[in-house]
């Protein structure tokens, strides 16, 4: 690895585990892979609320339509082997669709530029008020016309996806997660993935959480319903360790993969980009976008009870996989806040000797405030953010214990001194900070506790 990026490591454990005890979620793992190779893998909080099971980066957890980009690897490894051509019209596979169904293509479906419906009118399928759909009903639901023109505009559509497993089906004569398992997954070294449900015995499983609201409270979602006939299109299980692996197969330079170097850039090339305010692509089975002035790509996933997102950073060679289990999960967020703390320390680089012991984290009746040292100086992190180095100060060190803020927004504390105080062993104890004061995390709570906790009457406010 470069010097930058364990110390950076370092930082997002603290950063994502202050983020799960301000956010109140139950569950997180973190898997971050360099040139393929898993080189940090943590958990946070709970596989079950219910239980108090503790969360490990070994449980599985569902990754929903991160699926689509192993079903998209499937077709381009049938391609390599001249079973297929990605402008093939999928009716030549799969009879029963409506004539304009059946005439677009395996590239437009895999992009989702089909036109094709969503999710049909099986909406239950998603709340769990009913199963997910059959063949017999996807095929139902796929003899009405495109909903729209295709090749005009992206549109997602899991009934696509899970046309595409059918295809596979038909061209290869074994069930989908039977193939798929065996020519995707076991092809890329993947020991804690499987395609559907249900896990083998013993496998441990964490499980899906629904937002605190509209109930007051957060109900255990059992997460081991089969996705039937849109298993292709989101039914995939596994570990943020794997998912990461697997996505940094998919560089075009990687250096181990299932599919050439060709299928790659095909899969990651930017296709489409879809009619959203953020910017961002889509290619087959594979998105896209940028963050910190770095382009990525992966995919993200959301079910009931479990949302997840997983990056590859090509210019660093660095794989994100961030697996939570709620359904207001901040999967997406917290991949995005580690893109940006990797950028920072990548700017910076990893920290001078005379910087190193400028760190920690510090506490006043304002919240928590991060030292972290990178390059020659110390920045101030904000771990409530989802982007903590956002308009950080930065502070230039002087002596062992002194230093000024030599930058600052306007509103900051621009050209104030810092101090560091230590007990008689040399260990941190305070910092002073400009007009303020940081101390541990224990000695703020009880000092706050006996100013607010109670009122004049002694009854608890």
């Amino acid at each position: 690895m470069e010097s930058w990026q364990q110390p950076a490591i370092d930082y997002i454990r603290g950063w994502i585990e202050f983020q799960m005890r301000a956010s109140q979620q139950p569950g997180c793992i973190i898997a971050i892979a360099h040139r393929g190779k898993v080189v940090a893998e943590h958990a946070f909080g709970h596989a079950n609320l219910a239980t108090g099971e503790k969360l490990t980066p070994r449980h599985r957890f569902r990754i929903a339509s991160h699926s689509k980009s192993f079903t998209a690897a499937g077709i381009m490894k049938l391609r390599e082997q001249r079973k297929l051509r990605l402008d093939d019209p999928v009716g030549q596979y799969v009879k029963g669709l409506h004539r304009q169904v059946a005439e677009t293509t395996i590239s437009q479906i895999l992009s989702h530029s089909a036109g094709l419906v969503r999710d049909g009118t099986a909406v239950g399928q998603f709340t769990d008020s009913r199963p997910f759909l059959s063949v017999e009903e996807l095929i139902a639901d796929l003899q009405s016309p495109p909903a729209i023109e295709p090749n005009t505009r992206f549109k997602y559509s899991n009934h696509g996806y899970a046309l595409i497993g059918l295809m596979i089906e038909a061209i290869t004569d074994e069930p989908y997660h039977v193939w798929i398992q065996r020519e995707v997954v076991d092809a890329a070294g993947l020991h804690e993935t499987r395609s559907s449900m249900p896990l083998p015995k013993g496998t441990p499983f964490a499980r899906g959480h629904s937002p605190r609201l509209p109930v007051g409270r957060r109900l255990i979602i059992p997460g081991e319903n089969l996705q039937n006939a849109i298993t292709p299109a989101g039914g995939f299980i596994s570990t943020a360790a794997d998912a990461a692996r697997y996505f940094a197969q998919l560089a075009p330079n990687a250096k181990r993969s299932v599919l050439s170097a060709a299928s790659r850039r095909e899969m990651t090339r930017r296709h489409w980009r879809p009619q959203s305010s953020i910017e961002s692509y889509y290619g087959l089975g594979i998105a896209s976008g940028a963050a910190a002035g770095w382009d990525w790509f992966g995919h993200g996933g959301g079910l009931q009870g479990y949302i997840s997102q997983t990056r590859v950073i090509p210019a660093c060679e660095v794989t994100i996989s961030v697996l939570t289990n709620a359904t207001d999960g901040y999967a997406g967020f917290w991949a995005d806040g580690v893109m940006r703390i990797l950028r920072t320390f990548e700017a910076r680089g990893a920290p001078k000797r005379r910087v190193r012991d400028w760190t920690g984290r510090w506490w006043s009746a304002w919240g928590a405030f991060d030292l972290v040292p990178m390059g020659n100086v110390v920045l101030t992190g904000n771990p409530y953010a989802f982007n903590p180095f956002l308009d950080t100060a930065e502070i230039e060190v002087t002596g062992r214990d002194t230093g000024r803020i030599a930058a600052a927004t306007g509103h900051g504390s621009y050209g104030e001194a810092v101090r560091l105080t230590r007990n008689k062993a040399g260990k941190l104890t305070e910092v002073w900070f400009a007009g303020g004061k940081g101390r541990p995390e224990k000695a703020v709570a009880a000092e706050m506790e006996r100013r607010y906790g109670r009122s004049k009457r002694g009854k608890a406010r």
